[in-house]
């Protein structure tokens, strides 16, 4: 190739330069956001930046030649050469993904992408058939030591800590490849065979395709190359915006990488009492939690790595001078250093703690009060009743054995009264045994059917076939079904009818009581099981509040529906469980 073509060398040596530089600035970009990005953008980068560099180093490669006024020479071997370069640097890149797995991985990536380079410049001399080929060793020696140690100098600067590290990695390699590529050819001397280009038709046809592959390959560098900049300016905004969040937050922010604390905010390091971040990192956060959470934490950082987020939990830790705090955490994935990393945000709540544990004694203070002035009121009544008949029978002016009769039932009152506030004192310890929730119903249906009848009231019972096994106290059970099935009595002046239903429904088992009284309405449904709130003349409100206590004692619930002028509903839940014989047998 002569005339025109011949008289540019410099030219071409600057423009081969130029596009060996821009594809390697472009290339580290794409490598840097690897880091940044997971999944389908990870995918992204990686064949980007295979792709443009390989693109690169393949127009790279013929303009190189016309430095040189070696003739540019198409056959099949350029294109099996342009899919091994983008193939090898796929490979490197890929590599360099393997952050904490390959402690040589920017060695075993850049050796990967300096081969890959080496069989573009040397494999693609052989497609036209050659007459003569002179190999100088130490040229050739020379030019792969160059291509090896450079490239693998390039990625160490290109992860190091200097600031216009991507620059100088892309000058170097740039520069690299070119003159690899010029010693080479000065290392591997080849005569082809006469008839390469047998007429000028055929030498414009070659040219022709050059100026393509240059302008396409140009085309495709520059337009990476400015994509690449205005990303990595995007996420370099991004991550200065993210940095002050996290820097700024009153809460702690801290990354861990495994057990051990990788990253701490500063928040984190005035939470924890730490004078830098150097007495934090690398420790086990172990070492700040309670021995007894241990498992607990152990468990639920194994389970989010499947999960991939945590819900809000109350957490105490100790700081480094001995401290407890109160506070509540979040976990989720991340990733640091290229690594799966758990990101943590620790919030004080101390002072929220302390606030509810005031506002939880002012309200005991106020039930307490509530409950001392219910007391005084109910029991004051009947002890007023006491008074004036002992004041009667002291003076003499009545005797009447009516009195004591009287008498006798006022006490009876206190009595029952003191018995029902023992119920709800602390829990005392009763025997706990397996019953068949049909058997107690039966039992308290046939105690209440008598006075039922008296009221002109049926009780109609659906007990159902199956057991309805409950682990519980037969005792209280029954006195919940009583006081719930006496109110339902008592309220239907007028007669009717009461429903009763058992059923079990998957683990647990429902007793539904209905009624055809006159309905609460949704002010009482609101205060029902309070502490001497009744809608009976003689009631002590200590029943339903009674029953309340029975029913959460047994882990169960009481659901009251109501309808004005329709009657009043009480849904009862137990839990089911199977007789530990039968548990026994079954297996």
């Amino acid at each position: 190739m002569n005339g025109t073509v011949a008289s540019w060398p410099p030219f071409f040596l600057l423009l081969a330069l130029l596009i060996s530089i821009l594809a390697s600035y472009t290339m580290f970009n794409f490598i840097s956001n690897l880091k940044r990005s997971n999944g389908t953008f990870r995918q992204f980068w990686l064949a980007g930046g295979a792709f443009v560099f390989g693109i690169g180093l393949w127009a790279k490669h013929f303009v190189a030649l016309l430095s040189n006024h070696e003739p540019i020479l198409f056959s099949w071997v350029m294109p099996v050469a342009l899919i091994f370069i983008i193939f090898f640097s796929l490979m490197s890149f890929i590599m360099l993904t393997f952050q904490g797995v390959f402690k040589q991985r920017l060695l075993f990536g850049s050796s990967i992408l300096a081969f890959g380079v080496a069989i573009m410049n040397y494999f693609s001399v052989f497609g036209p058939k050659i007459d003569r080929l002179d190999v100088h060793p130490g040229k050739l020696f020379l030019s792969l030591a160059m291509l090896f140690i450079g490239t693998h100098l390039s990625f160490l600067l290109s992860e190091s800590e200097y600031k216009r590290k991507k620059f100088m990695a892309s000058l170097l390699l740039g520069v690299l490849v070119v003159a690899v590529q010029l010693l080479g050819m000065q290392a591997i001397q080849i005569e082809y065979s006469d008839g390469i280009y047998v007429t000028s038709d055929k030498l414009i046809q070659d040219i022709n395709l050059l100026a393509l592959i240059l302008g396409v390959g140009a085309l495709l560098i520059l337009v990476s190359t400015l994509i690449t900049w205005y990303i990595d300016k995007r996420l370099n905004q991004m991550d200065e915006r993210y940095k002050l969040l996290v820097e700024n937050s009153l809460d702690t922010i801290a990354i861990l990488k495994g057990d051990k604390w990788g990253f701490v905010n500063i928040a984190g390091l005035r939470m924890f009492e730490a004078e830098s971040a150097g007495d934090l990192l690398g420790k086990s956060i172990y070492s700040f939690l309670p021995a007894k959470d241990h498992n607990a934490i152990r468990e639920r950082l194994h389970n989010l790595v499947f999960a991939g987020s945590g819900k809000p939990t109350e957490q105490e830790w100790f700081t480094l001078n001995g401290k407890v705090l109160h506070t509540e955490i979040v976990e989720t994935m991340t990733t640091l250093d290229n690594e799966p990393a758990i990101q943590i945000i620790i919030r004080d709540i101390s002072e929220r703690k302390k606030n509810e544990e005031l506002l939880i004694n002012s309200e005991k203070l106020y039930v307490a009060g509530q409950l001392a002035a219910g007391i005084a009121h109910e029991i004051r009544n009947p002890l007023t009743s006491l008074k004036g008949f002992l004041q009667l029978i002291v003076s003499g002016k009545k005797n009447n054995n009516s009195y004591y009769d009287i008498m006798n039932a006022e006490l009876d009152r206190i009595e029952d009264i003191v018995s029902e506030l023992l119920m709800l004192s602390k829990p005392q310890v009763y025997e706990l045994a397996y019953q068949d929730l049909r058997v107690m119903m039966r039992d308290t249906v046939t105690l209440l059917e008598t006075q039922a009848i008296l009221h002109n009231i049926a009780i109609e019972a659906e007990y159902g076939s199956e057991p309805l096994w409950i682990y519980g106290v037969e005792n209280q059970v029954k006195q919940v079904f009583i006081n719930v099935i006496k109110n339902a009595i008592e309220a239907m002046s007028d007669g009717g009818a009461i429903g009763i239903k058992l059923t079990r429904e998957q683990d647990g088992v429902f007793v539904r009581i209905r009624d055809e009284g006159p309905g609460i309405g949704e002010d009482q449904l609101a205060k029902m099981g309070q502490p001497f709130y009744t809608t009976k003349e003689k009631g002590t409100g200590l029943g339903l509040m009674v029953s309340y206590k029975i029913v959460d004692n047994h882990q169960g619930k009481i659901d009251v529906k109501s309808e004005i002028g329709k009657g009043t509903s009480f849904e009862i839940m137990l839990p089911f469980r199977y007789p530990e014989t039968e548990i026994k047998k079954s297996s």
